[in-house]
Formats: C-alpha cells, sequence, structure tokens
C-alpha cells in the first residue's frame, strides 16, 4: 500500500486510460488496438505495476514512429491442434498479440480441457497478470511467460545473457480472490531501474543489480547500464532459462542475447516470444471441490500469524488487489519523471493530459 496517497499528483484511470487510447490513436494505431493496449496499461498502473503501465507510452510510440511496431496488429496463426497453437504476431503490440493468444488459449482448455498456445514475432507485452487474471476469470488456471532482450548474467557468468523473463500464474477461486503470482526471474523487473532513473532515485537497493564491469552497486544509472541480478541467485537462473525454453526456443523466437533490446536498438523489431496454458480444474476435482479447498487454503495461510515487523500474512495478490482497490478510489500517482514525459507526448501528439488533482 502507499504510504502517502497524496503525495504525488494523481489522474483517475477512466481519464487516463481515454487519453492513452488517444494518443495512441493519433500516432496512427488502429482504434481497437489503441483502446486494448490503453486498456492494459492502466489496468497495471491500478495493480501497482507502474513498470509496465502508462510509463512505457513514450518508448512504445518511439518504435511505433520507426516503424518497429505495425500499426495494426494482424496475428496469424502458423500451425494448430485442438489443443494447441503457433501464432506470428507479425510484429504488433504486445498486448494486442498476447490478448488474442490467451484468449485463444482460453477456447482451447474449455473445449479439450488443456490450451497451449505459443507466440513468436510479438512486442513488449506488459504485465503477464492481465492474461493469467483473464483465464482465472474464465474459470481455468492460467500460466504466461515471456523473455525479454540480455540483462541478466548466467549464474557465475560476467555478461548479460537472459532477460528479466517473466512468469505469471493465476488460480481462480471460490468466495476469495483469485490467487495469482506476476513475478520477474530477476531480483527486480529491469523497469524499476528505468523508473529509479526517471524519478532521479539517489540509489537502488542493494542486491538489484550491478554495473557493466559486474560489480554490484546501488547508483540508479550505473545499475541502467549495468546487468540486473537473478531472484534468489541460482534458482532465478534457473527459472530464467526454463522461460527462455518455453517462450524463446519453443516459439521459434531469437533467444537470450540475439533479442534487441527495447530501448537501445531502435532499428530492429523486438521478435520477442511468448507463451500461455490454461488448464480447466476440473479435470482432476469437481469444480465446486476445487474452488473450496482454494479458498481453504487462502484463508489458512492469510491466518498464519504474522512475524514481527509485519502487519499480516498476505496471499500472492493480496498487495496487487490492495493496490488496484487504492487506486480506483484516490487515483493513478504519476512521478515527476513520468508526469513531465506525459506533458511532452501531450504536446508532440496535440493530445491534452486530462486534469490531475492531489
Amino acid at each position: 500500500m502507499e504510504t502517502s496517497p497524496q503525495a504525488v499528483p494523481r489522474i483517475e484511470a477512466a481519464r487516463l486510460e481515454a487519453w492513452a487510447a488517444a494518443l495512441l490513436q493519433k500516432a496512427g494505431v488502429d482504434p481497437a488496438d489503441a483502446a486494448e493496449v490503453a486498456r492494459q496499461l492502466v489496468a497495471a498502473d491500478l495493480r501497482g505495476v507502474d513498470t509496465h503501465g502508462t510509463s512505457r507510452l513514450g518508448i512504445y510510440l518511439q518504435r511505433l514512429e520507426a516503424g518497429l511496431v505495425a500499426r495494426r496488429t494482424e496475428v496469424r496463426v502458423l500451425q494448430e491442434t485442438p489443443v494447441s497453437a503457433l501464432l506470428d504476431g507479425q510484429h504488433g503490440f504486445g498486448q494486442v498479440v498476447a490478448v488474442r493468444a490467451a484468449d485463444l488459449a482460453i477456447r482451447k482448455a474449455r473445449e479439450a480441457g488443456v490450451g497451449v498456445v505459443v507466440v513468436r514475432n510479438s512486442t513488449h507485452c506488459g504485465a503477464l497478470a492481465y492474461f493469467t487474471l483473464r483465464m482465472a476469470a474464465a474459470g481455468l488456471i492460467g500460466f504466461a511467460a515471456t523473455h525479454a532482450p540480455a540483462s541478466m548474467p548466467p549464474w557465475g557468468g560476467s555478461q548479460p545473457f537472459f532477460g528479466t523473463n517473466p512468469l505469471s500464474w493465476a488460480f481462480p477461486a471460490g468466495e476469495e480472490g483469485p490467487v495469482v503470482l506476476d513475478m520477474a526471474t530477476s531480483q527486480v523487473a529491469r523497469g524499476k531501474i528505468f523508473r529509479a532513473v526517471r524519478e532521479g532515485w539517489p540509489e537502488i537497493p542493494p542486491g538489484w543489480a550491478t554495473d557493466r564491469q559486474g560489480v554490484p552497486t546501488t547508483d540508479p544509472r550505473a545499475a541502467q547500464e549495468g546487468m540486473v541480478l537473478p531472484a534468489g541467485g541460482v534458482k532465478g537462473y534457473g527459472l530464467a532459462m526454463v522461460v527462455e525454453l518455453l517462450a524463446g526456443i519453443l516459439s521459434g523466437a531469437p533467444f537470450g542475447p540475439h533479442l534487441p533490446r527495447m530501448y537501445e536498438r531502435l532499428t530492429e523489431p523486438q521478435q520477442l516470444g511468448h507463451f500461455f496454458l490454461a488448464l480447466r480444474p476440473d479435470l482432476f476435482l469437481p469444480e465446486e471441490e476445487y474452488r473450496a479447498r482454494v479458498d481453504r487454503l487462502v484463508r489458512e495461510v492469510r491466518a498464519v500469524p504474522p512475524a514481527p515487523g509485519t502487519d499480516r500474512v498476505r496471499a500472492p495478490g493480496d498487495v496487487e488487489a490492495e493496490q488496484e482497490a487504492e487506486r480506483r478510489r484516490l487515483g493513478i500517482p504519476l512521478g515527476p519523471g513520468v508526469l513531465q514525459e506525459f506533458r511532452e507526448l501531450a504536446g508532440r501528439y496535440g493530445v491534452p493530459l486530462p486534469p490531475l488533482h492531489e
């Protein structure tokens, strides 16, 4: 939860979404695609995942203007079976490519029990929880993974090879909200380091990153030029490899260091790969029994006495749900760096920024 909710300018979620969609349309993006991208970016902001929200608009538009992202996303089916599909995103907006892939996995799971959809030639698709929560809302267990440009060394290495390679799981429940895990396999999402630089943080926490030479650093700019570290040491490295195999190797996309960096290489399309799996719980248990068991698990976890220094135990996804409730009520906060970029984009495309409040 945010400790000082009135400390920065805020904007209502609906107004921010409408502005982002109008901005994308003004840049030539298909209206339906623009609406989908804006909806997903604001959904990430609402959940407190600012690194994958509207703060990405600037780089998206920059790559769009460079001709590296299609203004109209047209997904092509390359291979298909009753339970699987391989899609070509044809360099469309990752949010649009990914939601179509997730929806196809949902349809296949409803019909066959399991749906697996793999994507190649996509772009940055934002927060993966959006897609797994969509699966959970359909009554399915959802899994999603995507690889990313190299920013993390393999365990024991001195050069970046893997990206932050995030993954997400979501499990529908009964009376409780879904259990949702959305995490980078690095110690921190690289977007948090970009945010630290943009917002002028004096330092980042120890253990997040190294400088270009592989020396641990708390300097945001040195970290931006350097490498992020794997979460949990060798375990995070192993998870990053698994995500690379699913999203990079299995999809036929370039992998590891062969992926162009989104912010640094503005002459090549990203060619990202994604992986989506939807699973019907009633393949194993009657649906009511499954949901009741998830509810019981969540309630018992939350009932564990808190350790010193913590207020209570939360299930995965609780923090983001609390953030969303607060931000729907108070508005989405905009840091000074993001606000400055928004004002520049508003002027460049002639789409006035909606009113802010504190």
